[in-house]
């Protein structure tokens, strides 16, 4: 079997271990999942392909394309758990696969091998990869942008920018991007491309030549006006333009009509322009934000985070060919870093489609180190190996103790951090031996075996606490005849599983009135609300319309209220052992 060949299959099976064990074993997490899942299965049961809603609303957050993937799965497999985080598992394997591509042709097999072993079992990767989340099918698209990019670029013949069948694949990539989330397909993976080739393109000079300020100086030069503009003109925007259009302006068309420019204002102007210029949600944080995010987010390969920035800095500094690889994924993971530093709203997984770009630098560098080419001091080894054993063994400690707090009888979720404390004490018994390549080996074994515990163990134990167990059976209930309301709290999953809109209420004379209004005309109501509030409501409601069942909550010291209008049949008061109803 063909070396390469033999590579994409280990990679493709690390890769689906991490991504598909036990992926629809726990439900969906509130917020964002249930909304993504929700909303493609209100589109399918409406048979309407171009208005996503959920909850019987708009939904303006995101454009179409991760919908529309969901709803093929919805069409095979119905609408599940599995179905709805199934198109992100296969994006984010497909990210892996590419990412391996991309470090064969950079630099080496190899580092690509490397590259995808980290990318594949790093913490947030994993985690945007088993969500129903826009994030997977959009960090696929762009990876995919770059992947031709760069068979287009470094090759035997190497050359500065694709010729035009190339490039509009390229661009075609970045419209599926755009119809994934929004503006940023098109222009991250250009501003990632336009920098490498605005540094590339750079004539000569001997200014600053070793000096420490000298990559900044050349960065400031880069947008010189002739050269930039130049540049700009080198990547045939009049193609990328046209490429994007046609793959994404029917649907934006389309939508923009059929929701007399509501979803076009929502989207562009609330969840775009008011994301980059105001903190929303209350989702801010300082210019360090997203350097400290990427070393918990790209956990445990971010132990070596200090070897790697070195040895990235050294390789950009080369003159020979091997220097643009380094450069390209320098770029790669440098735009989105300062781009969304500069935003206002800051989510720690903004920046993880620079993922693969950081999987690159990281591959490159354990390909030199596990082969003897770089030699480091033995410093570092014990910082890196020794910051993984000790991550694993406070989570031993510290783990069982928060379980006591927030999931009560769930110490054993302490063993988590078993396979990180064994692989890093070993590792740097290894490492210190001098056997690095094994050392390696080791940490990635640890972190594969890592995700899939927390996936297909934590994940589902902490499942069993949430309110989903005992909520579910109040709210199923016939749309025709009963209506529900929430007062206060209002979870999307409540939706989803509920599998009927839900009306949400902020004041409760709002809610009070709603009630009676639905009384008047015959229906039965049921209305969620908080501890908080319930006696505020009940004083608006007759006394003798209704029952009270008390739910507990899930990570809140406040449980759940559930006002059951008296004309409905009886439920009684759940208990720990009701199995949820789906």
């Amino acid at each position: 079997m063909p070396h390469s060949l033999r590579d994409l299959l280990l990679i493709a099976m690390l890769a689906s271990c991490v991504f598909l064990t036990q992926l629809g074993s726990s439900r969906l997490w509130d917020r964002d999942e249930p909304r993504n899942a929700g909303c493609a299965a209100e589109m399918l049961q409406r048979g309407d392909w171009v208005v996503p809603t959920f909850n019987g609303e708009l939904r303006a957050h995101k454009p179409v394309l991760t919908y529309w993937a969901m709803m093929l799965v919805y069409s095979v497999l119905g609408v599940s758990e599995f179905a709805a985080r199934l198109p992100s598992a296969i994006c984010g394997g497909g990210t892996v696969l590419l990412t391996y591509l991309i470090g064969c042709r950079l630099y080496s097999r190899q580092a690509g091998c490397w590259a995808a072993v980290a990318l594949a079992t790093t913490v947030m990767f994993s985690i945007e990869s088993r969500a129903a989340t826009h994030d997977g099918v959009f960090i696929f698209c762009t990876t995919l942008a770059t992947a031709i990019f760069v068979i287009g670029t470094f090759g035997k013949s190497p050359r500065l920018f694709p010729d035009w069948p190339v490039a509009a694949a390229m661009y075609a990539c970045m419209g599926l991007a755009v119809l994934a989330k929004g503006p940023v397909g098109l222009v991250l993976p250009t501003a990632v491309i336009g920098m490498y080739l605005l540094l590339k393109r750079l004539p000569e000079s001997d200014f600053g030549t070793g000096r420490w300020w000298r990559p900044v100086w050349d960065i400031a030069r880069s947008f010189e006006p002739r050269h930039f503009l130049s540049t700009c003109w080198l990547m045939r925007p009049c193609t990328a333009m046209a490429m994007v259009l046609l793959v994404a302006l029917p649907w934006y068309l389309q939508v923009h009509f059929r929701t007399d420019g509501a979803w076009t204002h929502g989207f562009f102007f609330e969840h775009n322009l008011d994301r980059a210029t105001s903190a929303m949600e209350g989702h801010d944080g300082g210019p360090l934000y997203y350097p400290l995010m990427l070393i918990v987010g790209f956990f445990p390969w971010s132990i070596f985070w200090m070897p790697v920035l070195w040895n990235t800095g050294a390789g950009t500094s080369r003159t020979d060919r091997g220097r643009d690889g380094y450069l390209l994924a320098a770029c790669w993971l440098g735009v989105y870093v300062a781009l969304f530093s500069i935003a206002r709203t800051k989510l720690p997984h903004y920046i993880v489609p620079c993922y693969p770009g950081l999987a690159l630098l990281t591959g490159a560098f354990l390909t030199r180190w596990s082969s003897g080419e770089l030699v480091l001091s033995p410093l570092w080894p014990r910082l890196a190996f020794g910051s993984l054993a000790t991550v694993g063994i406070g989570m031993l400690i510290v783990v069982p103790i928060l379980s006591q707090h927030l999931v009560p009888g769930e110490a054993l979720l302490g063993l988590l951090g078993l396979p990180l404390a064994l692989a890093g004490i070993a590792a740097l018994i290894l490492s210190q031996r001098g056997r690095i390549g094994l050392a390696i080996q080791l940490t990635g074994l640890s972190a594969a075996t890592f995700l899939i515990l927390m996936s297909g163990f934590a994940a589902i134990r902490i499942d069993r606490h949430r309110e989903l167990t005992h909520l579910t059976q109040h709210l199923q209930a016939d749309p025709d005849t009963v209506d529900v309301l929430s007062l206060g709290r209002m979870e999307p999953s409540w939706v989803f599983y509920a599998g009927r809109t839900i009306e949400e209420h902020y004041a409760p004379i709002d809610a009070a009135r709603s009630w009676t209004a639905s009384r008047k005309t015959g229906r039965a109501v049921r209305l969620v609300t908080t501890a908080a509030h319930l006696d505020e409501v009940r004083n608006m409601l007759p006394q003798a319309d209704y029952t009270v069942h008390h739910l507990p909550g899930f990570l809140r010291s406040e449980g759940l209220v559930v006002l059951t209008a008296a004309a409905l049949p009886q439920l009684s008061d759940a208990g720990h052992d009701t199995p949820p109803i789906r």
